[in-house]
């Protein structure tokens, strides 16, 4: 791919930036934030569902995070809004004792001005209702405020061969 190419495909389209591999070089402290914001929520999703958080905690270390418009894609292909994900993490408190999260491979794929279009791995262990170790590729649009805020969130399992043939040392 050319130099000129890939300069000017940053500049348009989400789809041509991704296909580009754009890399700003405010990409690094964006990827760390970015990723500290990712594995804090999902060290959240772990203290919530095996019960070690408070249950106050669910507007600050949750909610507060996700824009009122946000939607969320399950693996299933499910759609669920802001609402409908406060009312499945109320019903789930302290349900899941053995969960455990592990977050990989998290890169940002696009930026333009506060917005950023990141994917990561998430691998789970003791999850209830999938299977005992999963995995799934997460791509989520964020806006970087302080704290950033996720506008769009979509997830899609990986393979059964990849997800058993990997380490789940979490």
């Amino acid at each position: 791919m050319s130099e000129d190419f890939k300069k000017n495909a940053c500049r348009g389209s989400l789809r041509q930036a991704i296909n580009a591999r754009c890399r700003p070089e405010k990409t690094m402290n964006t990827l760390d934030t970015v990723t500290k914001d990712i594995v804090d929520l999902h060290v959240f999703f772990v203290d919530w569902f095996t019960g070690a958080a408070a249950r106050s905690d669910l507007e600050e270390r949750f909610l507060q995070r996700m824009d009122p418009g946000v939607t969320f894609i399950s693996p299933e292909g499910e759609t669920l809004t802001r609402d409908m994900l406060k009312q499945g993490f109320e019903q789930g408190y302290g349900r899941n004792p053995d969960f455990r999260i592990q977050i990989r491979d998290v890169d940002v794929r696009w930026e333009r001005d506060d917005l950023v279009l990141a994917t990561y791995t998430e691998w789970q262990i003791g999850a209830s209702g999938a299977d005992a170790k999963n995995a799934r590729i997460s791509s989520v649009l964020m806006q970087m405020s302080k704290p950033p805020v996720w506008l769009h969130i979509q997830e899609t399992w990986l393979p059964k061969g990849l997800v058993e043939a990997s380490a789940f040392d979490i």
